[in-house]
């Protein structure tokens, strides 16, 4: 196990009618508030008025920013950090799921920069200063709501990119799993992949004798494989949403990583895919994850029979390590399958052409990963096996 610093300074506050503490947890940080949020589901939910009586109770003066896109679009970042300038925003406030929680951490960064908020995502600064963000979360899948990272896209560019800081983190996340009944089913099955995907890029590590680590995170997949089919085919059971979201918390608040070296590499590769046609996170990672295990698994090939055997319950009689370590990576593609979500690029629409473009952008740092280092001609082999 390595050495590690463990970081979180998000208030979780957790359960049905939670959102009623929203007043009082907002009224610290400041009146001028700007309201985040997407399409037009929190106004058919009832839940936006809940917001804006909430903020009228500590006399707010809220300025709204809607339409926030599932892949978060710089021009929206841009549009809310113009907002905040004009209107001297002390504090912002995300209400639905990761990206709109995402754009609002990247608009937090912008408003008090004197650059372009792209600079943070391609290494050219570092962000020093952001607004405070809180947020209620109304999907459960990124974890974004207790972490410092953002995801945002530059339509311009076609591309896809990621920035970070202690700053970042929602000083309070509302999270009510009343708030996912309205969630549909395929948002619910883009958010189980995530969550499964965050495990995985954690789970799967060089990093020797991590027992507690590893007994965390298979918890956690377990959790979601049993409660995600709960949750699909019975939207309005509160314990398997509650096992959702809290699932998808503990995925990415900074717990599963402590002393391991995580790696990451199929997160970039999806990166690249979503950045040029725009699909959803989950389905691109419901694609490529199985893909990338087959083309790794060799290098640690004890970790993939430990998560075979303990995660989908494969029986190592008489089969060698290789037959049980690839029987589980097909437990994994086939429970991807049967709760509805993509497992090839054909069935999204997606062919080979942009495949260099792609391969070239997700190593333009170098390569990519941990659990082994992945070449751009190795990312155009895990590219064409998801055809």
């Amino acid at each position: 196990m390595n050495g590690f610093e463990l970081y979180n300074t998000t208030r979780l506050v957790f359960g049905e009618g939670k959102v009623n503490q929203l007043g009082e947890l907002t009224k610290p940080f400041g009146q001028r508030v700007l309201l985040v949020y997407g399409g037009g589901s929190i106004k058919k939910s009832g839940l936006y008025d809940q917001v804006k009586q909430q903020l009228s109770l500590i006399g707010a003066i809220v300025q709204e920013l809607s339409g926030i896109e599932p892949n978060p679009r710089l021009t929206t970042v841009n549009e809310g950090i113009r907002i905040c300038r004009e209107k001297d925003i002390q504090f912002i406030l995300a209400v639905g799921g990761g990206s709109v929680i995402d754009a609002a951490k990247a608009i937090a960064a912008g408003a008090l920069y004197d650059g372009d908020v792209w600079d943070f995502t391609i290494r050219k600064a570092t962000i020093t200063q952001a607004l405070p963000i809180g947020t209620i979360l109304t999907l459960a899948a990124t974890g974004s709501e207790m972490n410092g990272g953002s995801v945002i896209t530059n339509l311009e560019t076609k591309q896809k990119r990621t920035m970070g800081s202690k700053l970042l983190y929602p000083k309070f996340s509302i999270v009510d799993p009343t708030l996912t009944f309205t969630v549909p089913v395929n948002q619910t099955v883009n958010g189980i992949i995530d969550i499964m995907s965050h495990v995985f890029e954690q789970y799967f590590s060089q990093t020797p004798s991590t027992p507690i680590q590893d007994r965390f995170a298979e918890g956690i997949l377990l959790t979601v494989i049993e409660n995600g089919e709960k949750a699909i085919a019975n939207g309005n059971d509160y314990d398997s949403r509650a096992n959702l979201l809290l699932s998808g918390t503990y995925a990415m608040n900074g717990i599963l990583p402590i002393g391991v070296t995580a790696d990451w590499a199929t997160h970039v590769i999806e990166h690249e895919v979503s950045a040029i046609y725009d699909i959803p996170h989950g389905e691109g990672l419901s694609i490529f994850f199985p893909n990338w295990m087959k083309f790794v698994y060799k290098e640690r090939i004890d970790k993939f029979v430990q998560f075979a055997t303990r995660v989908w319950n494969v029986s190592p009689e008489g089969k060698t390590d290789d037959e049980i370590a690839l029987e589980g990576i097909e437990a994994t593609r086939s429970y991807f399958k049967r709760i509805g979500s993509p497992i090839t690029l054909q069935e999204v629409g997606i062919n080979d052409e942009h495949f260099e473009r792609m391969a070239d952008e997700a190593t333009q740092f170098g390569d990519i990963g941990n659990f082994k280092k992945l070449s751009k001609e190795d990312v155009l082999s895990i590219l064409k096996a998801s055809l």
